[in-house]
Order: C-alpha cells, then structure tokens, then sequence
C-alpha cells in the first residue's frame, strides 16, 4: 500500500471518508463463508460514496482482513442506493504536488487490482449508483450482479476532462469488446455524459446478473453460491483483437476530432489507453494508466473540468442572489399566453414536473388546438417509450387545455408569456393579463433579449413581473435565466426561483440588461465572425476559427440551429443598446429577407460547403483575416463583454458567467465554460489587465 493511514490523512485532510468494513457472511452451500465488504461514508444517498486516500486505505485494510479469513469468496457492496462514484474530486482540486498526484494514480491501481488478482473469487454486487472510480472497481471483480432499480451507470471522466484512470481503459474493452467500451467511456460521455439504463448494462455484457432490489444482497449471495460451486458458469465474449478493435479506435478518434477538435487532453488520451488495452497486459496498461493520470491532474484543463463540476452540482443549487425561499407562493395552475412551438414545449414541462392545470391561449382556436395537441402528443411519445404509465398519461393530458378567453387565467399563480419577440405585443400582452389575474399571480416573460423592466413599467403590479428565460431545446438545456427587472419583488423573484427548481432546471439571477448572459456573449462573438466574413474572410476560415476550443458547434451552425431571424433580432437590440460593440451586419439581413436558414449545405459524402445562393447574396470586402486572427478577436471580444457585465452587475461573479454558458450554450466542462480559458491563454490580462478568477481557482495550486 502506498498511503499510510496519516499520509492518507494529510494529503487530503478534509476528505468524506469512505469506510469499508469486513464481515463474514455464511451461504447456503459452501463450506467457507463468503468476506462481505461493505463501503459506507456516514451519510445518506444524497453523498455517494467517494475514494481519496483514506478511502483507498480503509478497503486495503478491508481486503486484507478478507483475505485473511481464506473465504469462499470475496464481495464488495455499497450502502443503501449508492455503490460508489468514483474519486474524491474535491480532494483532487487542493493537490498542488505532483507527487502527490502520481501516488493518487497508482494507490487506486494497487488496491482495485488486489481483486482482479485474486486466487478467491471477487464479486462486486453493484447495489446501486456506480460512476468512474466506483465501476472502475466492479470491473476490478471477476463477477458483478446489479440492482435493477440503480439510477446511474456511467464513466463520466471524458465529460470532465479525465479519463478513466484506475484501470476502466484496459478492463472494460476487454470485457464487453472495444466497441462498446468506446461508446461508455467516450461517446457517451461527450453526449453530455450520458448514463446506461440498467437494461443496457446487462446486454452490453458490462454486469453478469440483474437482480430485484427488495433482496438484492440475499439474491446476489445465492447467485454467488451457485457459481462458486459451479452450478452457473457466466460466459464471457470472445474479443476481436484485429479488424474490430481497428474500427472502434477509428469510431473513437472520429467522435473525439468532432466534439473537441483535439482541446480536450482527456479524451485524446482516452483513445490512445483503449488503443493499448488491445494487448490485454495489465502490468503495461495500469503503467500507462498512472503515467497519464499524474500528467493530467496537474493540469490547468483538468481543473477547468473540476471547475465546471463543481459550478453544476454546487453553485447551481445554491444560485448567488437567490432571496430566501420562504417568500416563495405556491402554484396551483399555470397559464401560457402563446401555443406556438415555444409555448407547447413551456406547457409541456411545466404540466410534467408541476403536475398542476396549465391553460394556454392564443389568438384563435386552430392555434390552441394545435398547442394542445403537440403537449398530448409528446406526452403520448413518453408513454410509447414506458418513460411514464398509462394512468400517469392520462392525468397529464386532463391537466392540459386550451382556451381563447383569458378569464381562464383568473385562478392561475403562474402565467408565462411565450409571444413575438416585440415590446408592444408583450406590454399589450401583459396589460390584458393584469385584469384577469389574481393581484398575487406572477406574471413571467420568456424573452430572450428586451427590458423586462420596460415590459412591466405601464401596470399596475409591475413588481410581480419577472424574467424566466429558457433555452432551445426546452426539455434538453437545464438553464434558466431569471431576470430581475427595477420593480421585481423578492415574493415574485422567489416564486420564480422556487418553479425553476421544480422544473428541474438550474438558475441564474441576472441583471435586467439587453440579452441577458447567453445570447449577449453569443452575439458579441458571433458579431465579430460575421463581421470578418463581410470584411473578406471566407466562411470556412472564420466559421471554423474557434474550433481550438472545443465548442459544440460553429457559429454559423449556431445561428442555424437558433434561427437567423432571431440572431438578427437579438443583434438589433443589442447594437440600439450597445452600438460600439454589437454591429447589424447587412449581409445578415439580406439573408434573412431572402428567407434562407442555413449558410452551409452537406452532400451525402457529409462533405460541407457553402450555399450557391448564400455566396450570390452576400456581398464581402477584399480583407482577409486568418483563423488565428479572427480567433483572436473574437476572444479579445468576449474578455472585454465579461468585464463590462461583470462592471455592470449584470450576475453577481465571473462563475455565473461560466455556468451559464455550460448550461445554456453547452460549452465544454473541460473548458470550464470560457473564464478559465481566457485566463490560462492570458487573454483576460491582453484585453482586461487581470484574470477573472483568483490563483487556484480552476487552475492547479501555486
């Protein structure tokens, strides 16, 4: 063992120690009883179980108690709900001795490995929650059974910039085949760290049995029994060494090229480890392993990943500004002024997770019945994919409906308006709300650019207005962007914050400023793009100019996805706000007037290049810039809009900045969102004089 209890404790003094402790447990059928090793930390299912170092060192002590007794077989097992999940990442943000590090990254090899080796069967019942570390240890076992209702199945490393690092890169490829270990480790991971259903788990061959949860240990016990004794021999998969594993690594480095673009040190590692483990040698591949480990947790772009992390599962629970939520109301119904696309998809949620009546309106029938029929329709979808039950179906559907009078409003504590993006139409809308509603409901605004002080500014109860800001695809961004304008109460601000956490989304306050956080940063870089290409850059230069950073898109892409009519909307409120900084590109308009969506088109090939007809219409000077160049400008401009927000108080710190692109633009966690970045690349000093963040903070340790 590396760590000794005291060195364990002083690498990580403040570390949520997982305990594990050994009993002997007897079986119906083999002569010796079988060495039971249960992990625990002291809390309950909302701290799941961790490794740091005194983790580490408590299952050693475990596993040599274990195999003192000479047992029939060895299992480990995790308290109620939770397996494990993996490494102590808040330890890893204070280790600033690469040392350190490099002893981090054998200790978990060492003491995984000590059950892979073993001479006495080791079985892992996988009871629930399991990620990174923690799988990394049931695929240390020879035999794993899993609870059928664990929530979280996952290597989520890649996601943070990581890799699986205790042993998952040599394992898993040669249990379940190199293709399949690609889509855990990799490809689901950059798809916003998807998780396995406990169905996927079983067929990819990544756990042996599942098993009921009501007696998920006796059950797996018996199951253990059998196969000690030999009444059940679990088959194992012949792995293809040769052509197979060639196609997985070439699947891999593709996903990894497209979704990175080669920033993400994590993940390129990620694929040379899978390349390696083809040898099946532990002894070459741990080595590997712990080499690259050391390396990348004394790395900036790691700590960026830590960062995100920790803005996610900590900041984004507890959002800065937030008044207390004792002053929240309660809301029994809801109302949605709009049946379009936008507001089919609000009624949606909102009648998902609230559970509570939700009306909508628009300006005839036809259009009510429309906005009605797609919420069935999705609901009906779900139902079709058993994400929820025919009675559940049921009472969803019966909670929605339509109505062309606003008096249906009368009863509602929450209603949203989803209509033109134009001040008129919204204070018009707003007017003729406030003489149906109750003098308490709240009256909420989707808009994704204009004042909402402006909007509340002729009512009577402008206070109860707020901004409720959501993001394209509804269902699939977690951001919310709650907008306090001049008049806004902390009663309305706190039932708006409140509804946000039952919706299942994350909340920012912000600032009642033109564009808010997302769409402001994004149009001021997409602002200097386009301006490049007007100046004479050809789009493929300036449109793949930022690719070094990994983002989920380009900005022409972008604008697709968004629309271009609502770019260019965006852009002229942001440029009647702030006209030295945010332009109107003609070429723009022109594109849009000419009804077109899309600057790039794709042939079968999946080859890219510009629209004919785009070329015709937009009318370029003679000055071109390189990549580097329109780079450059674009990050110099996003550093100076930061400060200018952060000056203006537009959210309370540089974090909120980075968390709301995270969330609601789906900027990379190794990224950090973009502060860290532009601090590590010194382009926060060029253009602003100073980092945003301090010393440390997602950064290693001086």
């Amino acid at each position: 063992m590396t760590f000794t209890p005291s060195q364990a404790k002083a690498a990580f003094p403040d570390e949520v120690v997982t305990t594990a402790v050994t009993r002997l447990v007897h079986v119906p059928g083999p002569a010796k009883p079988v060495a039971l090793v249960t992990l625990d930390n002291g809390h309950d299912h909302t701290r799941p179980s961790t490794f740091g170092p005194q983790g580490l060192a408590s299952l050693d002590a475990a596993l040599d108690e274990a195999f003192a007794a000479e047992p029939a077989a060895i299992a480990v097992t995790g308290k109620p709900f939770i397996f494990a999940v993996g490494a102590d990442l808040s330890g890893v943000e204070a280790v600033s001795d690469p040392a350190l590090a490099r002893e981090i990254a054998a200790t978990g090899h060492e003491v995984f490995r000590r059950l892979t080796d073993s001479k006495i069967p080791t079985f892992a019942f996988v009871n629930g929650a399991v990620m990174g570390g923690g799988l990394e240890l049931a695929l240390s076992c020879h035999y794993r059974t899993l609870s059928e209702n664990t929530a979280a199945i996952a290597f989520p490393e890649v996601f943070l910039g990581l890799f699986p690092g205790w042993g998952g890169t040599q394992l898993l490829p040669n249990l379940i085949g190199p293709d399949a270990a690609v889509t855990v480790i990799i490809e689901n991971a950059l798809n916003q760290n998807k998780m396995l259903s406990v169905a996927k788990a079983a067929e990819l061959g990544l756990v042996d049995e599942v098993l009921g949860s009501a007696d998920y240990l006796e059950q797996s016990l018996l199951w253990l029994a059998k196969v000690v004794n030999g009444e059940i021999t679990v088959p194992r998969q012949e792995i293809d060494r040769g052509a197979g594993w060639d196609a997985a690594i070439a699947r891999a480095k593709s996903i990894v090229d497209g979704r990175t673009h080669g920033a993400s040190p994590g993940a390129t590692k990620a694929v040379e480890l899978l390349e390696l483990a083809r040898a099946n040698d532990l002894d070459a591949g741990y080595a590997a392993e712990t080499d690259a480990l050391a390396e990348l947790l004394m790395s900036d772009t790691l700590r960026a990943g830590l960062y995100s992390f920790n803005l996610v599962n900590k900041r984004a629970k507890r959002p800065a500004g937030a008044p207390d939520k004792s002053l929240a109301r309660t809301v029994n119904k809801v109302g949605v002024v709009g049946a379009g696309l936008m507001a089919s998809q609000l009624a949606l949620l909102f009648v998902r997770r609230l559970k509570v009546p939700v009306v909508l309106t628009d300006v005839d029938q036809a259009r009510i019945d429309k906005g009605v029929s797609y919420v069935h329709g999705e609901i009906d979808k779900l139902l079709g994919k058993k994400r929820i039950s025919p009675d559940e179906a049921n009472r969803l559907k019966a909670l929605v409906s339509g109505s062309l009078d606003k008096a249906a409003f009368a009863d509602a504590d929450f209603v949203i308006e989803a209509v033109f993006e134009e001040m008129g139409v919204k204070q018009n809308v707003f007017g003729e709300l406030e003489s149906y509603v109750s003098p308490d409901a709240i009256l909420a605004t989707n808009t994704s650019s204009l004042s909402v002080s402006e909007m509340a500014s002729k009512l009577n109860h402008p206070e109860r207005v707020v901004g409720f800001h959501f993001f394209n695809p509804v269902a699939v961004l977690p951001l919310l962007e709650i907008v306090r304008g001049e008049q806004t109460d902390d009663a309305a601000l706190a039932t708006a914050f409140a509804v946000g956490k039952q919706l299942k989304k994350s909340s920012v306050l912000v600032k009642d400023a033109p564009a808010f956080v997302v769409n402001r940063l994004l149009l001021r870089f997409l602002g200097e793009v386009l301006t490049s290409i007007d100046e004479g850059t050809p789009f493929e230069v300036a449109d793949h100019a930022l690719d070094p950073l990994g983002l989920p898109m380009s900005p022409l892409v972008l604008t697709q996805l968004v629309g271009p009519a609502i770019a260019l909307h965006v852009g002229e409120t942001l440029h009647a706000a702030f006209p030295g900084r945010f332009r109107v590109s003609e070429n723009l308009k022109r594109f849009v007037d000419s009804g077109k969506t899309a600057v790039w088109q794709w042939d079968s090939a999946g080859n890219q290049q510009v629209d004919p007809e785009v070329v015709a219409l937009w009318q370029q000077g003679d000055k071109v810039s390189t990549a580097e160049e329109v780079r450059e400008r674009a990050l110099a401009a996003i550093a100076e809009e930061i400060k200018i927000m952060l000056d203006e108080g537009v959210v309370a710190q540089a974090q909120d900045i980075d968390l709301c692109l995270i969330l609601g633009a789906g900027w990379p966690f190794w990224l950090g969102g973009i502060t860290p970045y532009l601090d590590r690349t010194g382009i926060s000093a060029k253009v602003n004089g100073k980092p945003f963040l301090a010393p440390g903070v997602a950064s290693v340790p001086a």
